[in-house]
C-alpha cells in the first residue's frame, strides 16, 4: 500500500486542540487495526523546545531517544500506540539548522538555497521518513493558518498532494464556529474566512472540524459545506466535552475515521471501541473522588504539566475515582521567619501530596515546606524529578540536621551539597539538549514500594535533568532512615527513594507521567492514588467497611 496521509491545521485562533483532534484520530484508525505514526511541525525559530517558557508553551515532552518535544506529542502517545522519536517533531529552527549544515558541507555547491525547494523538501523528506512502517501517518502542523511562520509547512503539503495524489492525502482543518451571546447564534464567517486562507495557498480541506460548545444544526453544516466547498457530512461538529477522552467517541459518531478512510480508499474492519467506551463511562460515573495538592512552579499555566495532570487521572480511573486537583504556588508556602508554620492551614485536608519538576530556585522553601508537612503527617508524598531532589534536601535539614543543605543549582555556596551537577555535564554551560535525557534503566530493590508497584526489579523510565544525588551523603541520610530503591544497574545515579513506615513516600529523578496511558496508568501513579486514597478513607472511618481499593474494573 502506498504511504497515506492525513494533514491537520488549524484556523482562526491557537489552542484549539489539533494535537488532541490528530490524537483521537489516530486513536480511531487504530482501534480498526491499522498501523498510526504522528508527527507535529512547529514554526517557531527555537531548535527544540527544551530552551522554551513552560508559562508559554507549556510541558516538554521526553520521547525514549531523548528528543525534548511538544507537548502534542503526549496526546498522541496516550491515545495511540506509536512509537515516537526525535523524528516526529521539528520545528523551524531545526529544519534550517539542518538546511545551513548541509549549505556549509557545500551540499548545495553552486545553488542558490531558497525556501522552494530546500525547505520544503527538507519537511517533505521529513514525512516521508516517519511513514515508512505506518499505514497512515498524521501530520499536524503547528500554528494557525496566516501565519507567516506556518508558510513554508502549508506549502509542503500541498506539493505532498500533488505528489502521492488526492488517494493518498487528506486534509483536515481544524476551525471556530463561535457563539454570540449578544445575536443569540452561531457564527460561521470565522470558518468561511479560514478555509477562504487555505484556498489561497492552494489547498482544499476535505474535512473540517468545527469547534463549537453545541451541536451543529443541519443549516449550519449546510451553509458552512456551502461556502467553503465540501460535502456536508465532512463538516464535524467537534463539540466541547468535560473529558478529552470522549474525543475519539465523538469523532466515531460524526463519522470521521468513516470519512478519513473513504477519501484515502481503505478498507479496515469496524472499531473496536469498547474500552475507549467503559474508560469514558467511569470517567463521568465515578464511584467517589480523591484529593491530590500540587506544589509546583508553573501552576499558572497547567499545560506546564499536562501529563503529569492526565497520568494523575489515570491513576484515578484505575480505582473509578474522580480526581480533584489543587495547584499550589510553591512560593506562596515560604515561610516568613522560623518557626512560622501557617503553611500547614494551606495544605491540610488533601489526600495527598505531589512536587513535580522544575528549574531554578524560586519556590524550593516553599516545596520543602510541603514535603515536610506530607513527612510528619503520614499523608502520602509522590516527588518527581525536583520534587525527589528537594525531598532529600528536606530530609538531609530536618531529619539528619543538615543545616543549610541544599543544591548546588540553587546555592552554589552551601555547606552541604546533598544535590549537585551531573558528573559529565560539569563545565558545560549549553542550555539546549545538555540534560541526562530519555529512557535509562534502573534497578529497583526488593520489598520497596517500586518493586511492589511495577511487580518487577527492572524497568526504563525517560529523564530530563541536569543535577543527580551525591552519594557522599548517602550513609548520612540512610543511616537516619531514608531508603534509596532505585538506582542505575551500574550503581552510579540514585533514582528512586523511600521511607519505609510511612504510608507512602517515594521520590523519583525520572519523568513516570510521559509512559502513562489511560488504558495503561503508570504503576507508580496507580501506587500513589491508592494510598492517598487510604488515606481519605482513614480520615472518615465510618467509610472503611464499605469500600476498598483492592477491586479494579480496568
Amino acid at each position: 500500500m502506498s504511504a497515506k496521509y492525513i494533514f491537520v491545521t488549524g484556523g482562526v485562533v491557537s489552542s484549539l486542540g489539533k494535537g488532541l483532534a490528530a490524537a483521537s484520530i489516530g486513536c480511531l484508525l487504530e482501534s480498526r487495526g491499522l498501523r498510526v505514526n504522528l508527527m507535529k511541525f512547529d514554526p517557531y525559530l527555537n531548535v527544540d523546545p527544551g530552551t522554551l517558557s513552560p508559562f508559554q508553551h507549556g510541558e516538554v515532552f521526553v520521547t525514549d531517544d531523548g528528543a525534548e518535544t511538544d507537548l502534542d506529542l503526549g496526546h498522541y502517545e496516550r491515545f495511540t500506540h506509536a512509537r515516537l522519536s526525535r523524528d516526529n517533531n521539528l520545528t523551524t529552527g531545526r529544519i534550517y539548522e539542518q538546511i545551513i549544515t548541509k549549505e556549509r558541507r557545500g551540499d548545495y555547491l553552486g545553488k542558490t538555497v531558497q525556501v522552494i525547494p530546500h525547505v520544503t523538501n527538507e519537511i517533505k523528506t521529513a514525512m516521508r521518513k516517519v511513514a515508512t512502517d505506518a499505514d497512515v501517518t498524521i501530520v499536524e502542523i503547528g500554528g494557525t493558518v496566516g501565519d507567516i511562520e506556518s508558510l513554508p509547512f502549508l506549502e509542503a503539503i500541498r506539493q505532498m498532494r500533488q505528489e502521492f495524489g488526492r488517494e493518498n492525502t487528506v486534509f483536515v482543518h481544524v476551525t471556530l464556529v463561535p457563539w454570540i451571546g449578544a445575536a443569540q447564534e452561531l457564527k460561521t464567517k470565522p470558518t468561511q474566512h479560514s478555509v477562504k486562507e487555505l484556498l489561497s495557498i492552494g489547498i482544499q480541506p476535505d474535512i473540517l472540524l468545527c469547534r463549537t460548545d453545541r451541536f451543529l444544526s443541519h443549516e449550519i453544516k449546510s451553509k458552512i459545506a456551502l461556502f467553503c466547498n465540501l460535502e456536508e457530512r465532512a463538516v464535524i461538529a467537534a463539540k466541547d466535552v468535560a473529558s478529552i477522552y470522549e474525543v475519539p467517541l465523538t469523532f466515531a459518531q460524526e463519522g470521521v475515521d468513516k470519512l478519513a478512510l473513504k477519501y484515502l480508499h481503505i478498507e479496515a474492519k469496524e472499531p473496536e471501541l469498547g474500552r475507549w467506551k467503559r474508560l469514558v463511562e467511569r470517567c463521568y460515573n465515578p464511584r467517589d473522588e480523591v484529593s491530590i495538592g500540587i506544589v509546583g512552579k508553573y501552576v499558572e499555566y497547567e499545560d506546564s504539566y499536562k501529563s503529569l495532570k492526565e497520568a494523575l487521572v489515570h491513576g484515578a480511573l484505575a480505582y473509578d475515582l474522580k480526581l480533584r486537583v489543587t495547584w499550589i504556588e510553591a512560593e506562596g508556602l515560604e515561610s516568613k521567619h522560623p518557626g512560622d508554620r501557617r503553611y500547614e492551614e494551606e495544605l491540610a485536608g488533601f489526600d495527598g501530596i505531589l512536587v513535580p519538576g522544575g528549574f531554578g530556585k524560586r519556590g524550593i522553601e516553599g516545596m520543602l515546606n510541603a514535603i515536610r508537612y506530607a513527612r510528619e503527617n503520614g499523608v502520602p508524598y509522590f516527588g518527581i524529578c525536583l520534587g525527589m531532589q528537594t525531598a532529600c534536601i528536606e530530609f538531609a535539614r530536618n531529619v539528619c540536621g543538615l543545616a543549610g543543605a541544599s543544591s548546588s543549582e540553587f546555592d552554589p555556596a552551601t555547606p552541604h551539597r546533598v544535590i549537585f551537577k551531573l558528573r559529565e555535564l560539569t563545565g558545560v554551560e549549553e542550555m539546549g539538549g545538555t540534560m541526562r535525557l530519555g529512557a535509562w534503566p534502573c534497578v529497583l530493590a526488593e520489598d520497596s514500594i517500586a518493586a511492589r508497584s511495577y511487580e518487577a526489579t527492572q524497568i526504563s523510565e525517560r529523564h530530563r535533568h541536569r543535577y543527580e544525588f551525591n552519594r557522599e551523603y548517602e550513609a548520612l541520610l540512610t543511616g537516619a532512615g531514608l531508603r534509596i530503591t532505585g538506582t542505575t544497574p551500574d550503581a552510579t545515579y540514585v533514582e528512586i527513594v523511600e521511607i519505609p513506615g510511612h504510608p507512602f513516600f517515594l521520590g523519583c529523578q525520572f519523568h513516570p507521567e510521559f509512559k502513562s496511558k489511560p488504558l495503561e496508568p503508570h504503576p507508580l501513579f496507580r501506587a500513589f492514588i491508592a494510598a492517598a486514597y487510604e488515606n481519605r478513607l482513614r480520615s472518615e472511618p465510618e467509610r472503611v467497611a464499605q469500600d476498598s481499593l483492592t477491586q479494579t474494573r480496568q
